[in-house]
């Protein structure tokens, strides 16, 4: 429950939000699974916020192997690291979006898992 983390509610406040949160789930439960999900976007700052890992990363490793250091080129591989797998997210994310797009406005066919998750949801949620 996001709520007992932000602020503190009495005793009364915590039911009826769980009370309503309850309401919402069963009202529209796809809205409660989105709501739930991920919250990881492919946005500009993600993206470089990735690209600045990385060259801080490289930066690093080389002043490790300047200092013949090791413990401070291995951070740096975990800098680099690091900001490699937020680059690839982002654009993973990016990718999959536009794809999804493109595919809604042409009517193209979907994956066999997509097709499976829209029966389950199909079946489950109406």
């Amino acid at each position: 429950m996001f709520y007992s983390v932000f602020m503190a509610l009495s005793d009364r406040e915590r039911r009826l939000l769980a009370e309503m949160e309850a309401a919402l789930a069963t009202d529209d439960p796809r809205l409660q699974s989105r709501l739930a999900g991920s919250t990881i976007s492919a946005t500009k700052p993600r993206l470089l916020l990735g690209g600045a890992l990385v060259a801080l990363g490289i930066a690093v490793i080389f002043a490790g192997l300047i200092a013949k250091n090791t413990p401070v080129g291995v951070l740096g591989f975990l800098f680099a690291l690091s900001g490699v797998l937020t680059l690839v997210r982002s654009i993973g994310a990016l990718a999959s979006g536009a794809g999804k797009s493109s595919q809604r406005q042409k009517g193209a066919r979907t994956s066999f898992s997509d097709r499976m998750q829209q029966r389950w949801d199909r079946r489950n949620f109406e």
